[in-house]
């Protein structure tokens, strides 16, 4: 079996790329694991750290084909504040602006309905979707690539990560691995504080151009309910900001007007969004949906963005994608 290196002090870039090599490759006992995981938490991962761990796992990953514009938007989750489907509702949005969108999710975790859930709830087959994400990546922009079938090597550590019960490195992995080998993101943190040194580690790994985004009361996406910590990585690097509603020519809301439920709820919520309802749901798709569509390149401010946004919605674009979505899975299976 593979010794890990000691976690006292912050590990080598060599070191840290050994070791969860190691981790992965299933050379190292299960309490070893939970040691070093729970011991790289308790101290606190650094960007090297995170960059090598997200670096052993894309290179183990099952790729798929994507459009060389296609991007990503999704949350690390875990903020515990059981929100509407946000990132669901802004990847059809943003589809529906004619941007492809390969994303990347799973079923929930910690919250009552993750993306994978809302959209079986809305009559998509998500077996047939996940197996045919490159297909409808291909043939109508969009793609629900499930985390489970693209990365084996989770699987042994995923029974490990249940037995801890606490946040791990693991938590953080899924965004910065995309099978579709995305180059530009809109990723949102449960932690405003940690937005700086997971931005150096997406820069560590490469983008042409993404948004690292939390909220201040600690919401994984960009938040109405005041400021937001964001960083933007780009050719110049990581480059810190400070956003809010505002910015977007959006009115702020309270975290609690878009609490979320069951995926049932979360379902029906999202269809009247597509079909036009107004108030703080569509106001928070907007406000990401706009930071999305920047880092795609497709507009140049985030006012200009949510506009873009609005006309896809009220227009009935994103709602008649979904509707080919679903179609598309059903003809799939």
């Amino acid at each position: 079996m593979t010794r890990l290196p000691d976690t006292a002090h912050p590990l080598s870039r060599d070191d840290a790329a050994e070791a969860f090599a190691a981790i992965l490759d299933g050379t190292v006992s299960d309490e070893a694991i939970a040691e070093f995981l729970i011991a790289l938490s308790e101290r606190g991962e650094t960007a090297i750290e995170i960059a090598a761990a997200a670096q052993a796992l894309r290179d183990r990953v099952i790729p798929i084909a994507a459009p060389a514009n296609a991007i990503d938007v999704c949350g690390t989750g875990g903020d515990g504040h059981h929100t509407l489907n946000v990132s669901t509702a802004v990847s059809l949005v943003v589809a529906a602006c004619d941007v492809p969108v390969a994303k990347h999710g799973n079923r929930a975790a910690s919250s009552k309905a993750g993306a994978a859930d809302t959209l079986e709830a809305l009559g998509m087959d998500m077996a047939a979707a996940g197996a045919s994400a490159e297909q409808s990546l291909a043939e109508i922009g969009i793609c629900f690539l499930f985390a489970v079938n693209h990365h084996p090597a989770m699987r042994r550590i995923q029974p490990i990560r249940q037995k801890i019960g606490r946040r791990t490195i693991f938590n953080l992995m899924g965004p910065l691995a995309n099978p579709a080998g995305v180059r530009r993101q809109l990723i949102g943190i449960a932690r405003p504080g940690y937005v700086h040194v997971y931005a150096e580690a997406l820069d560590m790994l490469g983008t042409e151009h993404s948004l690292i985004v939390s909220g201040d009361e600690g919401l994984d996406e960009l938040s109405l309910a005041g400021g937001n910590e964001v960083a933007d990585i780009g050719p110049d690097g990581v480059i810190m900001k400070r956003w809010q509603a505002s910015d977007a020519g959006l009115p702020t809301h309270p975290i609690e007007a878009i609490r979320g439920g069951d995926a049932a709820h979360n379902a029906a919520a999202l269809r009247r969004l597509l079909q036009g309802e107004t108030g703080p749901y569509r106001d928070a798709v907007l406000f990401n949906a706009a930071a999305a569509l920047l880092i795609a390149g497709e507009v140049d401010s985030l006012a200009e963005g949510a506009e873009e946004a609005a006309e896809a919605i009220d227009k009935g674009l994103a709602n008649a994608l979904l509707n080919c979505w679903i179609d598309f899975t059903k003809a799939a299976a």
